[in-house]
C-alpha cells in the first residue's frame, strides 16, 4: 500500500490555499472600495448561492453547475489529449439549436422525440468539433485558431434560423417555438431542479472511467504528453485526434440539449453564449490542472460564485459583475502557474536553472 506523503500533500494544497486567500482578499478589497456593507454582502452571497426558500438558490446553483461542469468535462477530454479545442461554445450552440429544431419539427411519441433530439444534439456537437480537427489535420489550420473561429459561423447560423424560418413570431422575441411540453425534463420532487443534472453526472462518471481506466483514454493522454513518442510507438495519432474531438464535441452538444429541455424549453438567440458557459468551463478545467475528479468540484465552485454574486447584488447592492472580476483573478493565477510550469520545463530541458 502506498504510504501517505504528508509533505507532498501539503505542497499540493498550498497553491489552492493561496488561490483562495488571493480571491478572498481581492473580493474584500473590492467590497471596501465600493463602500458596501461587508457582512451584509457576504451574507447575501452565501444565501444567493446556497440558501433561499426551500433551498431555491441552491437548486439554481446546481442547475447552472450542470451546464458549466458539462462544458468543463468536454474541454478536459480534449485538453488532456493535447488538443486545445476552445470551440466548445460553437459545439454547445450547435447542440442546443439542433435539439430544439428536432423537438419542434419531429412528430412522434414524446419520449422518442426527446431521445432522438438529444442524440442529434450530440452528433451536431461532434461534427462541429470534427470540422476543426479536419481543418488542422488536412489543411494545416491550428486547432486553437480553427476551433475558435468556428464559434462564430454557428452563432450567426443559429441567429438567422431562429430569427427567420423557425422564429416564434407571436412571442415577439428572437427565439424558436417551444418544444413539446411532454419532452421537458422533469423536476426532482419538491424542487425546481430538473433531471438534466443527471446527464452531467453520467458524463462526469464516463470522463473519470475513460481517463483513468480505458486503453483509449490512456492513449489519448500519452498523445497529449508527447505526440512524438505516441507516433513513434505506433499509435494512430490522427485517428485519436478525431475521435477525441468528436467525444468532446458530443458532450458539449449534450449540454446544449440539457439547456433546451431543462431550462429554456426552446432555443433563444444568445442563451448559450452570453452566460459564458464554455469559457467558464475552460477556466474551471485549468484551475484544477485538468484533474478529472476535481473538474466537477471546480465547475460547481464557479456556478456558486455566479449565483452568489447575484445574491450579493440583491442583498447589498454590490454589482454581480464582481463574479467576473473573481474569474479574472483566477485566470491570472492559472496563467502564472502555466508560465511557471513552462519555465521549469524549459530549464529542465536546458540542464540548468
Amino acid at each position: 500500500m502506498m504510504a501517505f506523503d504528508a509533505g507532498r500533500a501539503t505542497r499540493s494544497a498550498l497553491p489552492w490555499l493561496f488561490t483562495f486567500l488571493w480571491i478572498a482578499a481581492i473580493t474584500l478589497a473590492l467590497l471596501l472600495f465600493v463602500g458596501a456593507p461587508v457582512g451584509e454582502a457576504l451574507s447575501g452571497f452565501w444565501n444567493g448561492a446556497f440558501g433561499g426558500r426551500r433551498s431555491a438558490y441552491l437548486m439554481a446553483t446546481l442547475s447552472r453547475s450542470a451546464l458549466i461542469v458539462g462544458m468543463a468535462l468536454s474541454v478536459m477530454l480534449s485538453f488532456r489529449a493535447g488538443l486545445f479545442n476552445i470551440g466548445g461554445e460553437g459545439q454547445l450552440v450547435a447542440g442546443g439549436l439542433v435539439a430544439a429544431l428536432v423537438a419542434v419539427l419531429m412528430p412522434g411519441p414524446p419520449l422518442l422525440v426527446l431521445v432522438v433530439a438529444i442524440i442529434a444534439a450530440m452528433l451536431a456537437g461532434a461534427l462541429w468539433a470534427l470540422l476543426a480537427g479536419v481543418l488542422q489535420l488536412f489543411m494545416g489550420v491550428p486547432l486553437l485558431v480553427g476551433s475558435l473561429l468556428l464559434n462564430y459561423p454557428i452563432r450567426y447560423i443559429a441567429s438567422y434560423l431562429v430569427a427567420h424560418p423557425y422564429r416564434d413570431v407571436q412571442s415577439g422575441m428572437v427565439q424558436s417555438h417551444l418544444v413539446p411540453q411532454e419532452t421537458w425534463f422533469a423536476y426532482f420532487p419538491g424542487t425546481r431542479l430538473d433531471i438534466g443534472i443527471l446527464f452531467t453526472a453520467v458524463a462526469a462518471a464516463f470522463a473519470l472511467i475513460y481517463s483513468y481506466w480505458t486503453v483509449h483514454g490512456y492513449h489519448t493522454r500519452l498523445n497529449g504528453l508527447s505526440p512524438d513518442f505516441a507516433r513513434t510507438v505506433g499509435l494512430p495519432v490522427r485517428r485519436l485526434t478525431l475521435q477525441t474531438l468528436a467525444l468532446s464535441g458530443a458532450i458539449a452538444g449534450m449540454v446544449g440539449a440539457i439547456a433546451v429541455f431543462g431550462i429554456h424549453h426552446r432555443y433563444i438567440d444568445g442563451m448559450l453564449v452570453q452566460p459564458l458557459y464554455a469559457w467558464t468551463g475552460i477556466i474551471a478545467v485549468l484551475l484544477v490542472g485538468m484533474v478529472p475528479w476535481a473538474v466537477p468540484i471546480s465547475g460547481f465552485f464557479f456556478a456558486a460564485v455566479q449565483t452568489g454574486a447575484a445574491g450579493m447584488e440583491r442583498a447589498a447592492g454590490v454589482p454581480k459583475e464582481i463574479a467576473l472580476v473573481v474569474q479574472a483573478v483566477i485566470i491570472l493565477f492559472v496563467a502564472s502557474r502555466v508560465s511557471g510550469a513552462l519555465t521549469a520545463s524549459r530549464n529542465d530541458g536546458d540542464g540548468h536553472v
